[in-house]
């Protein structure tokens, strides 16, 4: 049996990876010569995947960098910031001899270390007795990778969450220690963009002005068109043009939702695929996924699930609060509607978009919304 090609962990094989060769590139010389990086997108729109790429490109390529993946979206505070960052180094350490001689660099905490047959991880319990014993493990941490003999990358995913942790200045924390590094380099990933820019930009941050900010855009149509083409018939399948065509045009580029259906495609068709093909896959997908998105309703306000609706039917609107679509949708008055915009926003039900001609809004999930059109 042929596994599916069209993989949808965070990362695959570079010959299954689609494109992102201009940020990788980016990444690697911003960290090989000294400089630390920003990444920023909207979810799903594949920066985990640039990350892992960019940590594939080292190794393949043999440079000497020890790579360390820090996924802080659960965190809710300083504790499991230290904690989570620890996870990422002794899982990579893997060696029970290298992970002891860590812990005994961490002073006197001594951290209960547990391995996790089923996930193939170890995991990590502590208890600090106050502020200066978080501060003190922190500090070794990084100690013990400014010293190793190779540079050292840090990735930390859903930097944004560290802005959420109560009764600790983060960002001013993290930033008095990462400057004083000299073999320890950072990229720093988000999902929310007008955080991720104000930490990074705002005179006012610790993190002004000190690294670079790489905005992550989808994959362009043509080249995405060329790759799910060659991927089909590498894999023995023939695609239409007007069948990729479509898929694009549908899953708006967006890369979790554009492998999401080629993934579908792949299983539930033979080895000649059209657009009819591609419409099987598209009403298995919203069919499976309708239970879902009713829970959703149920868990919204009707003026919220209305609005998101209309949003839907628009595709893609551009004046939230023109009497316009508010008369067309009967969605009440502009100063509520804002409100509940800005609801939306905040839960990552909506997509703001900001460029040089203005801010658009688009429902963030592309399956909910092609799902919402149709009622």
């Amino acid at each position: 049996m042929t596994n599916n090609p069209f993989i949808l962990t965070p990362y695959v094989p570079k010959e299954l990876f689609c494109d992102r060769e201009q940020e990788t590139n980016t990444i690697i010389e911003y960290v090989t010569n000294g400089g630390n990086v920003t990444l920023i997108s909207p979810r799903r729109y594949g920066k985990t995947g640039i990350i892992y790429h960019v940590f594939d490109r080292i190794k393949t390529e043999q440079l000497p960098i020890e790579c360390y993946y820090v996924d802080i979206y659960p965190s809710q505070s300083y504790e499991d910031f230290i904690r989570i960052l620890m996870e990422a180094v002794v899982n990579a350490l893997k060696k029970e001899s290298l992970i002891k001689r860590f812990i005994n660099k961490l002073g006197a905490i001594r951290p209960i270390i547990t391995y996790d047959v089923v996930n193939a991880r170890f995991s990590v319990t502590m208890t600090f007795q106050d502020e200066q014993e978080k501060n003190l493990t922190l500090k070794s941490i990084l100690d013990y990778l400014e010293k190793q003999s190779k540079l050292t990358l840090i990735a930390i995913d859903e930097f944004q969450q560290v802005r959420e942790y109560e009764g600790v200045a983060m960002e001013a924390l993290l930033r008095s220690h990462i400057q004083s590094l000299s073999n320890v380099r950072f990229i720093f990933s988000g999902s929310k963009k007008h955080l991720m820019t104000e930490m990074f930009t705002s005179p006012q941050s610790p993190f002004y002005d000190s690294t670079h900010c790489l905005y992550v855009d989808k994959i362009p149509y043509d080249t995405y068109s060329c790759f799910i083409t060659s991927l089909f018939e590498k894999f023995h399948k023939e695609i239409t043009n007007e069948a990729v065509k479509f898929i694009l045009d549908w899953s708006r580029c967006h890369t979790l939702y554009t492998q999401t259906l080629c993934h579908v495609i792949y299983f539930t068709s033979g080895n000649k695929i059209d657009i009819e093909q591609v419409y099987t896959a598209i009403r298995k997908i919203l069919k499976e996924r309708e239970p879902g998105f009713i829970e959703r309703r149920r868990l919204l306000t009707k003026g919220q699930w209305n609005f998101l609706t209309a949003v839907a039917k628009e595709g893609v609107l551009l004046r939230p609060t023109s009497s316009s679509f508010l008369n067309k949708y009967n969605l009440g008055t502009a100063a509520s509607s804002k409100r509940t915009l800005n609801a939306l926003i905040e839960k990552e039900l909506l997509l703001e978009t900001t460029t040089l001609d203005g801010t658009s809004y688009q429902v963030y999930n592309v399956f909910l919304s092609r799902w919402l059109e149709s009622l």
